[in-house]
């Protein structure tokens, strides 16, 4: 059975995201009683930059992931550069240098299934516009294991790759336009929403 709030909500994207993440993250309020995991394919050289850019708009503290850095809510967590990022069953992130799934590394199937494993119906997830396939069968795993799953509407991504193959597995539950996966998830931060789903 799916929980009432997640203890964490997973954002992945590629090509085409970082405006939906970017307006995610500027409305997420501070008391937010989950954690947010952000993994978006980013150049070798970022250095940190994505986390930067995060912080600029956030409420919350925005931290670039280390290993085994503890998972808690108020906060959003970034896969680092050229790190597979993980969820344990410890309710901690660790970073792998495994070799790279859908040619990324962070890669979003590597974030989603791990967290499918560890939280299960504690989980909830977006996958957002990107050029490949990386995070579809990874969100396939999450519902299968309760989670809530989302995808953006291909039709309104400017790489439609990403969501359309989520939505071919029948991963994503609800398919939103960007407007309307803002809206689920700041859904889940209101306190209220505990009694309302």
């Amino acid at each position: 059975m799916r929980s009432a709030t997640p203890e964490a909500v997973l954002v992945g994207g590629s090509a085409g995201s970082l405006s939906t993440v970017l307006e995610i993250v500027g409305a997420i309020p501070a008391e937010v009683p989950f954690a947010l995991v952000v993994c978006l394919h980013v150049p070798l050289d970022d250095g940190g930059g994505l986390a930067a850019l995060l912080r600029d708009r956030s409420r919350v503290p925005v931290v670039e992931v280390h290993d085994q850095q503890a998972l808690v809510p108020a906060h959003i967590f970034v896969a680092p550069a050229n790190y597979h990022l993980l969820v344990e069953r410890s309710r901690t992130l660790s970073l792998s240098v495994d070799p790279r799934v859908q040619y990324s590394r962070p890669s979003i199937d590597v974030l989603f299934e791990s967290a499918a494993r560890a939280l299960g119906p504690a989980a909830a997830a977006v996958l957002l516009s990107g050029a490949n396939e990386d995070g579809a069968a990874g969100l396939a795993l999450l519902r299968a294991h309760g989670a809530l799953t989302a995808a953006q509407e291909p039709a309104s991504a400017s790489s439609p790759q990403m969501p359309r193959a989520a939505v071919a597995l029948g991963a994503a539950q609800r398919v939103l336009e960007p407007a309307d996966l803002k809206a689920l998830v700041l859904g889940l931060a209101r306190t209220d929403a505990r009694q309302a789903r």
